[in-house]
């Protein structure tokens, strides 16, 4: 099946400049001229995994929506209307209806507060400051006993971070320093000791479940409360274990100076993998070598790119091109990228590499799913980062695009997502509120608990 907007995608372009005529003609005009006189369904024709279990992948459906001129220039205010909207859908039939706690902020009951906390900072209505605060305090209750692992997204940390920023919002110091009494807690009892990557006394390096994931949290913290909230003294060691980790890893792998796997897999990807790592340690004044590796870790992953797609394998080895999403392929790579870009400003290999990545994504982004890991509304996110990176308007009005598309689809979406995730924050719809809440202020849009 044949669209309108796939006869876009197939027009030339560079990775390194914007063809003449997208400056001449602006990407919304492209599109309504194009689509005004049609009402054709838009195709989705990518592969998706379901979570990130490898083994379970399925083609996508064909995904049908009528963009029109009518729906395609949706003002701002529609955008904020629709995420409060959304928020307090989510707030409903995640918190009020509650029947469990799931404490994490990935797929739990915490990604609600980090939404609520989302609108508060751009809204000012400090009745979701409070429900956040409420939140927060039920998750910290429940994690302590029940969450073994201490990142942000899927542990203790999530709770902690976001526990000692609420408080320090709501003006209550006592409630702050004892939610940071509580992180520098876990630090020292799983965080710091080195350790197997699996198994044992020590942790894995990803985001999700490992180091990573920890100094993320610590880096929430210290954005809103400053540096000397987490002692550099905890964190320094974890940096350390981690490069140390990363470079026993990739002893066996030439031209890659730091390595690591999970469960045994050698994952590439944001979620699980070595972007994800990367992204995390480019936080960081690392001294030369330290710096140096990491960039050497950038330039292998981008040697990995599928030569004819551009897209990036799930893991090492792995030949399949069906990913294009956050958690693995081309979206989570267009993010590290635009991070590592930046604070490698005079590499311009780094910044064409994120701008090729969201050609990736801008072709075959529009996928069944709604979520962050794996949907429309992360796809979104990369368009965001590269907007920020390069100042170039396409990428706001194709982040606009990918948000007039779940606007009008989302009950859709939300229908085909698994019933138990499908308002979380990650794998349901609470994203797409974040998402929605980012385009008031494009220039300060940042990917829920990944971009800082």
């Amino acid at each position: 099946m044949f669209s309108w907007l796939q006869f876009y995608f197939e027009l030339p372009r560079t990775t390194t400049t914007l063809p003449s005529y997208i400056h001449s003609v602006s990407l919304f005009s492209l599109l309504l001229l194009l689509l005004a006189p049609f009402a054709e369904a838009m195709t989705s024709w990518v592969f998706e995994e379901n979570g990130h279990d490898e083994g379970n992948q399925q083609p996508s459906d064909f995904i049908n929506t009528n963009l029109t001129a009518t729906n395609l220039s949706l003002p701002t205010e529609t955008f904020l209307r629709a995420a409060v909207s959304l928020k307090d859908q989510v707030v409903e039939e995640t918190w009020k209806r509650r029947e469990m706690v799931d404490p994490t902020v990935y797929k739990g009951l915490l990604g609600t507060a980090f939404t609520c906390l989302r609108s508060y900072e751009v809204t000012g209505n400090h009745t979701d400051l409070q429900l956040c605060a409420e939140i927060v305090d039920t998750c910290a209750t429940v994690a302590r006993d029940s969450l073994r692992h201490v990142t942000f997204l899927c542990g203790r940390g999530g709770a902690y971070a976001l526990g000692a920023v609420v408080a320090n919002y709501m003006g209550d110091p006592r409630k702050r320093d004892l939610f940071l009494g509580l992180f520098v807690e876990v630090a020292k009892e799983r965080a710091l000791p080195v350790g197997p990557e699996e198994g044992g006394f020590g942790m894995s390096y990803d985001l999700l479940y490992g180091r990573a994931g920890f100094l993320w949290a610590a880096l929430f913290i210290k954005k809103y409360l400053g540096d000397e909230a987490v002692p550099s003294d905890i964190l320094m060691p974890i940096i350390d274990a981690m490069l140390a980790g990363g470079r026993a890893g990739a002893s066996d792998i030439k031209d890659c100076p730091l390595m690591y796997r999970w469960h045994g897999t050698r994952y590439l990807g944001a979620a699980n993998g070595l972007a994800g790592i990367l992204h995390v340690l480019l936080h960081f004044p690392l001294p030369g070598e330290d710096a140096e590796d990491v960039k050497g870790a950038l330039r292998y992953l981008m040697s990995k790119r599928f030569p004819h797609s551009g897209n990036y394998p799930s893991s090492e080895g792995n030949p399949r091109d069906k990913l294009v999403q956050w958690g693995h392929g081309a979206t989570g790579m267009a993010i590290t990228l635009s991070k590592a870009a930046e604070v490698f400003p005079n590499d311009r290999e780094l910044r064409d590499a994120a701008i090729e990545a969201g050609e990736v994504v801008w072709k075959s982004g529009l996928v069944k799913k709604v979520g962050l890991a794996d949907g429309v509304a992360g796809n979104a996110y990369g368009f965001l980062s590269l907007f920020r990176l390069t100042k170039e308007q396409i990428y706001e009005e194709r982040a606009k695009v990918f948000s007039c598309f779940l606007y009008r689809n989302g009950s859709s979406l939300i229908a085909g997502a698994d019933g138990g995730n499908a308002y979380s924050l990650f794998q349901g719809i609470a994203g797409t509120a974040c998402l929605w809440f980012d385009l008031v202020a494009p220039h300060n849009s940042r990917f829920p608990c990944y971009e800082l």
